[in-house]
C-alpha cells in the first residue's frame, strides 16, 4: 500500500512539475521569455503522445519542440508566431484548441444543425396533420363494405 502511495503521489508530482525534467540549462535566461515559453508549451499537444502537452510529455519530441518553442521566443516572435510557426511545421493537430476554420466550424456545427432540422421537420409533420393510415377504398369497395353493414344489422335484428 505505501509502494502504491509512493507511485501516485511521484506521478503527481511529475504532472505538477510539467517540464520541470528540462535541463535547467536549457531554460531561458530571461525569466518573463522562459514564463511565455512554458505557457506556449501548454498549448501545443505532444506529437507522439496525442492526448498531452508537450509540456506535460516526457518523449524525445517533447522536448525537442520546447527547445524550438524556447528558440523562438529567445529571438524575440510574437505569441502567435510561434503558434503559426509550429502550426505550419506540423499541421492543425499541433494546436491543443483548434483554429476556428470553415472545416472545423462545420465540424462543430453539422450536428446541431442535424438537430435542429429534425425537430423542425417533426414540428411541421405535426402542423400539418397526422398522417392516415388507412388505404383508400374504391367505390365499388366501399358499396360491398355498406351491403356488408346492412346484411348484418338485418340479420343482428331479427
Amino acid at each position: 500500500m505505501r509502494r502504491l502511495t509512493a507511485l501516485v503521489t511521484a506521478a503527481a508530482l511529475m504532472v505538477m512539475l510539467g517540464a520541470a525534467s528540462d535541463d535547467p540549462a536549457e531554460h531561458l535566461k530571461n525569466p518573463k521569455q522562459e514564463a511565455r515559453a512554458e505557457a506556449l508549451f501548454d498549448q501545443i499537444r505532444c506529437m507522439v503522445c496525442q492526448t498531452e502537452s508537450i509540456a506535460a510529455s516526457e518523449a524525445d519530441l517533447a522536448h525537442d519542440m520546447r527547445t524550438l518553442v524556447r528558440g523562438q521566443v529567445a529571438e524575440g516572435k510574437s505569441d502567435r508566431d510561434v503558434l503559426d510557426y509550429m502550426y505550419a511545421r506540423y499541421g492543425p493537430a499541433i494546436l491543443l484548441r483548434p483554429r476556428l476554420t470553415p472545416g472545423t466550424a462545420l465540424l462543430w456545427g453539422l450536428p446541431f444543425a442535424v438537430i435542429v432540422g429534425g425537430l423542425l421537420a417533426l414540428f411541421l409533420r405535426r402542423r400539418k396533420g397526422a398522417v392516415t393510415l388507412e388505404p383508400v377504398l374504391s367505390k365499388a369497395e366501399i358499396a360491398a363494405l355498406k351491403a356488408l353493414e346492412t346484411k348484418t344489422k338485418e340479420d343482428g335484428a331479427s
